[in-house]
């Protein structure tokens, strides 16, 4: 079993693919999917914290509607807040 297919890591992937708008589950899921092998486990709990936040609050950071509060700014918030892990369809 790789690390990227663990008991955990599965729960988190279904966790961020089903948030519960279609734009949070592109973003968060996105992310997830685009960044999560490489992941220590200081990344990955931060990710498990991220996904207790709402989606209406990712959302506005992402589309820097809303300034991201200290307690996320980092890395990995760095990281997020590209969307170069967004796929665009028409």
């Amino acid at each position: 079993m790789s690390p990227s297919d663990t008991p955990q890591m599965r729960r988190m992937k279904f966790r961020a693919w089903h948030r519960g708008t279609r734009e949070a589950d592109y973003t968060v899921g996105g992310f997830f999917d685009r960044y999560h092998a490489a992941w220590n486990e200081e990344e990955i709990a931060w990710f498990e914290r991220f996904m207790e936040e709402q989606d209406a609050d990712i959302m506005g950071w992402a589309m820097g509607t809303i300034p991201v509060p200290e307690q996320w700014k980092g890395p990995m918030m760095d990281r997020f807040l590209k969307l170069d892990f967004v796929r665009i369809m028409n």
